[in-house]
């Protein structure tokens, strides 16, 4: 991968959130371990940080469309300026839901079940968002995360508030089986880019290209499959491996997704008003790194795109929209 390549495929929303959630995931298991006696306000920090951002880029945005009418008509400008707002409402839930999850970590003065109530109200909602974004072709990955897992969350619930008494391996059923599909669609990239190395027809940027998918994911997938097993076997007492063991394999799927956001494309541009490309922008913005990178970025036309193979196109929609 080329400067100019890198430069043109970033996805900085993706970069923020990946990158906030792997600095949360560390803290927190070396929080639960005693290794730092941080209040989890300061803990969370990660998370306030990142939703800090969403609302910020959504004030701006909201700005520069109120102050430029002209701004509404490129395109389908419209689309992604709800597309923003839907993100923002999301969002703005489930920081509700996580300040509730902190206040019930510090304090343990409230049910489980009314800290997760946000939590499953975004999972209804995002299922109308999902059917909106594919008929508007946006991407949709963390609304559908939430839709997925709406039974997780309320065997989560009711387990941590002692309603029922299943083990743990048991309450992850839901997310057992959406593993399992997981591994499937693994599997069928790696048959997929493999049956494409033997093809001499496709060209080699195709194979390049499907063989990486086909890493990525295996690299985010099976990393989650052994946290989750770890943490399942944690929580019942089966194994004595402290919480930053058991979450090295959940950092190595958060590096994957960081790395993978170089590649990602795509994003929401009004997010600060940028309207543009972010790369674009950027380069617009600082000459001297144009000149220092010694690229000539132009923006890609849906013309100059790859074809892309199936699988990932179907990965693809996935994509975070503030993501």
């Amino acid at each position: 991968m080329n400067l100019q390549t890198l430069f043109q495929d970033f996805n900085p929303s993706k970069f923020l959130v990946y990158s906030c959630l792997m600095i949360f995931t560390a803290l927190f298991a070396l929080r639960l371990d005693g290794f730092i006696e941080w209040s989890y306000w300061t803990i969370f920090s990660p998370i306030w940080f990142w939703k800090g951002m969403v609302i910020l880029g959504a004030t701006i945005g909201s700005y520069v469309w109120w102050r430029h009418p002209h701004s509404r008509l490129e395109g389908d400008a419209y689309v992604h300026y709800k597309a923003m707002l839907i993100t923002l409402a999301l969002h703005l839930i489930l920081l509700m839901f996580e300040l509730l999850v902190c206040d019930k970590l510090e304090s343990d003065r409230h049910l489980w079940i009314l800290v997760f109530i946000p939590l499953i109200f975004i999972s209804v909602v995002s299922i109308a968002v999902c059917i909106w974004a594919v008929k508007h072709d946006r991407s949709f990955e963390l609304e559908l995360f939430c839709a997925v897992n709406v039974l997780q969350f309320i065997f989560l619930a009711l387990r941590l508030d002692g309603f029922i008494t299943w083990s743990w391996e048991v309450v992850f059923v839901p997310l057992w089986a959406l593993l399992c599909l997981s591994l499937v669609a693994v599997l069928y990239a790696i048959v997929f880019a493999a049956v494409l190395l033997r093809t001499p027809q496709i060209n080699a940027r195709q194979r390049r290209t499907s063989l990486n998918s086909a890493l990525a994911y295996t690299f985010l997938v099976v990393p989650i499959l052994v946290f989750q097993v770890l943490l399942a076997s944690k929580l019942d007492g089966d194994i004595s491996l402290n919480y930053t063991t058991v979450a090295m394999p959940l950092l190595i799927s958060h590096m994957t997704l960081i790395f993978m956001s170089f590649g990602a494309k795509g994003g929401n541009r009004w997010w600060f008003g940028i309207r543009k490309d972010f790369c674009h922008f950027l380069l617009s913005l600082c000459p001297l790194l144009q000149e220092y990178g010694n690229i000539s970025y132009q923006p890609r036309s849906d013309q100059d795109q790859p074809p892309s193979e199936p699988m990932t196109c179907l990965i693809d929609q996935f994509g975070l929209e503030f993501i």
